[in-house]
């Protein structure tokens, strides 16, 4: 069940223009609109105190009183998803904070949703992995590139494409004890379905990083969703994205800690391997301890 908050914004693209204002600024500013009265709300939104009260009518309120009553209720639960809803006419101050505030209130919202008892079956499988394929198109293609250079330190061969045919080629080679992870936020990306059915028809275990009920979450074999609000046919996948890279790091950690106090040396080993690459630090000059005026002994 909808909340108010995602009910009001499950209703965006049936308000009006001056309607679509209010929207914004509650969506926007939650907290500060169940302590201002009608007249401060129409100013905020640079429209009439009628519309205002239309707009609570719209939503199946009784007027702004009950329209307050409600988004205080939901505030009281948490607020689960900030609406960015970035304008055209946005000052750099404004659209900066509105992407951090996205950024910090879906992460949190990702973090009550995630399944745990899935992220635990994950690191299970992947620990077990003889071989692991990490997979990705577009944007997702970032965060399959970002698996690869976290999970390769394990001493388990990994595999990274982008490329769908190269993706088909090695669901054609894969086994029973093999493991693809294949990442998209929609789960309607064909290509990617159609590897998930030939590699688990190979006997393959499937992740997916993907939506819930979505078409490829219906062919992997285990599906760790985070129920992120991201239309990603209109903006920037941006907060998908954050969410995708921080399970990513979740999995990584419970793979470190499965293999135990005796893989510190092996991830110590890559870590000096490296070190010649990298440019020292500056060292910080001694401090000259002589008393002003003092000349130096020669």
């Amino acid at each position: 069940m909808l909340n108010f908050l995602d009910f009001i914004k499950s209703k965006y693209e049936f308000f009006s223009p001056k309607e679509k204002k209010i929207a914004d600024v509650v969506l926007e500013q939650p907290q500060k609109i169940i302590a201002s009265s009608i007249a401060q709300l129409a100013k905020s939104a640079g429209v009439s105190e009628p519309t205002v009260h239309r707009f609570c009518q719209k939503i199946n309120t009784e007027g702004y009183p009950d329209f307050k009553l409600k988004l205080a209720q939901t505030l009281a639960k948490g607020i689960p998803y900030v609406n960015i809803h970035v304008d055209e006419n946005d000052s750099t101050e404004n659209y900066t904070k509105k992407i951090f505030d996205s950024s910090i209130s879906i992460l949190n919202e990702a973090r009550k949703n995630v399944d745990i008892r899935v992220i635990q079956r994950c690191v299970d499988v992947l620990s077990c992995a003889r071989r692991i394929t990490f997979c990705g198109l577009g944007s997702s293609a970032t965060v399959a590139h970002d698996m690869l250079n976290k999970f390769f330190r394990f001493n388990i061969p990994c595999n990274y494409f982008e490329d769908p045919v190269m993706m088909l080629m090695s669901a054609s080679n894969c086994s029973l004890e093999d493991v693809f992870v294949l990442i998209s936020h929609t789960g309607r990306t064909k290509d990617l379905i159609d590897v998930a059915k030939y590699a688990r028809s190979r006997k393959a275990t499937v992740i997916g990083l993907t939506s819930e009920n979505s078409p490829l979450a219906e062919e992997c074999s285990l599906v760790l969703s985070a129920k992120i609000p991201e239309d990603t046919d209109i903006y920037i996948p941006m907060a998908s994205r954050l969410v995708q890279l921080a399970l990513v790091d979740v999995l990584a950690t419970g793979l470190f800690l499965r293999k135990g106090p005796q893989f510190i040396a092996n991830l110590k080993n890559v870590k000096e391997a490296i070190k010649e690459s990298r440019l020292e630090m500056p060292r910080e000059k001694k401090a000259d301890n002589k008393e002003p005026g003092e000349e130096e002994n020669k």
